[in-house]
């Protein structure tokens, strides 16, 4: 595989910085080009997140004296230095939709952690392992944007990644209602504990958008492409409450599941554990070589001691058993932060660049 040079647009946030991480060692891809709000601009990437560096390894020697450029000012100077770019801004979604097309329109391939584009028909909302067929709406959006190679391609919410493979893989039983709880960690609002003091000792019942999204989008991820759009899945219902819980990273889930037909315990565990989806076939350098870990102990997952399984991109679950109201119940685990975000839409880009959609 060729190295790609790539942008990190929003790269002082603790998204952004975990970009930085992932990419300083990534075999692919190589970080040429930084951005992020006028505020920064001018700056050198260390300048910039001087007292604001939030993750426990140090900024990466590789991109500490790249200038900061403007994200909007200067997308004619960044495009110039980059192959595509990774987007991890904080802007308001309408600013952020307007932002992403522009790069997209200077012919720059856009993979996005934001949310803004995640509901528009012709961008593929991507799990690599499950919908990696959804990468064949690229050509339709570069027909509506006007494009040669630029394009949107967003991945899916932090919440939704440690069920939402569980359940795929068990679709064809006639997947029809799911209830899903998740315990999030402070990342997911970019915090650390130093930041957010009020959350030691805490549990806050309610995350703006959470539930919303962790109903909605795995009917996109399931969903068809048709007439040039992407149609949602009607099925199955999905009803979700999102808890903030005083951990640092790795969001948890409590799911309960009901099937048109009755499955064997046993064969549901099976399946789990055999599943491989597209990235792993393509033997993509982030994907896990088990996409999906099942553990026999009653009492794992475990944040702490499982969130981090295969680099942090592989999903785990556990507690599988009938329930009364459900057919069944389990408990799954992803890192949102590095499954869920930045390590998600890296693999994402690998998927593109493995299946051509980046030359």
């Amino acid at each position: 595989m060729k190295k790609y040079r790539v942008g990190i647009i929003g790269c002082t946030g603790m998204v952004g910085q975990r970009f930085a991480l992932i990419l300083s060692r990534h075999p692919w891809f190589e970080i040429t080009a930084v951005a992020a709000s006028a505020r920064s601009a001018g700056k050198t990437y260390a300048e910039a997140v001087e007292g604001r560096w939030k993750l426990d390894e140090p900024l990466p020697a590789c991109c500490a004296d790249l200038p900061v450029f403007d994200a909007a000012a200067d997308i004619d100077r960044i495009v110039d230095l980059v192959d595509f770019v990774f987007c991890a801004v904080d802007m308001k979604s309408d600013d952020t939709v307007e932002l992403e097309n522009m790069y997209a329109l200077h012919e720059c391939p856009v993979v996005s952690n934001n949310k803004a584009h995640r509901w528009t028909p012709d961008v593929p909302m991507i799990i690599p392992e499950l919908n990696a067929d959804h990468a064949q709406i690229i050509p339709f959006q570069r027909d509506r944007l006007g494009t040669r190679r630029g394009f949107v391609a967003v991945k899916p919410n932090c919440s939704i990644q440690g069920y939402v493979p569980a359940l795929h893989a068990l679709r064809d039983f006639g997947l029809r209602r799911a209830a899903v709880c998740t315990y999030q960690a402070i990342s997911g609002a970019g915090k650390t504990f130093h930041e957010w003091p009020e959350m030691i000792d805490n549990v806050i019942p309610y995350i703006g958008g959470e539930e919303e999204k962790s109903e909605m989008e795995p009917l996109k991820i399931w969903g068809r492409i048709e007439d040039r759009v992407i149609v949602p899945a009607s099925a199955p219902i999905i009803t979700a409450q999102c808890i903030r819980v005083p951990v640092t990273n790795g969001h948890m889930a409590a799911v309960f599941a009901t099937f048109d037909k009755k499955i064997p315990l046993n064969e549901i565990i099976e399946r789990w554990k055999n599943y491989r989806g597209r990235a792993q076939e393509l033997n993509l350098p982030s994907a896990p070589k088990q996409f999906i870990h099942y553990f026999e102990e009653e009492d794992r997952p475990q944040t702490r001691l499982d969130r981090d399984l295969e680099g942090g991109m592989a999903v785990s679950l556990g507690r599988l058993r009938p329930d009364a109201l459900f057919d069944v119940k389990f408990v799954g685990l992803a890192h949102n932060t590095l499954r869920g975000a930045a390590g998600g839409a890296v693999e994402t880009a690998e998927l593109l660049c493995a299946e051509g959609y980046m030359d």
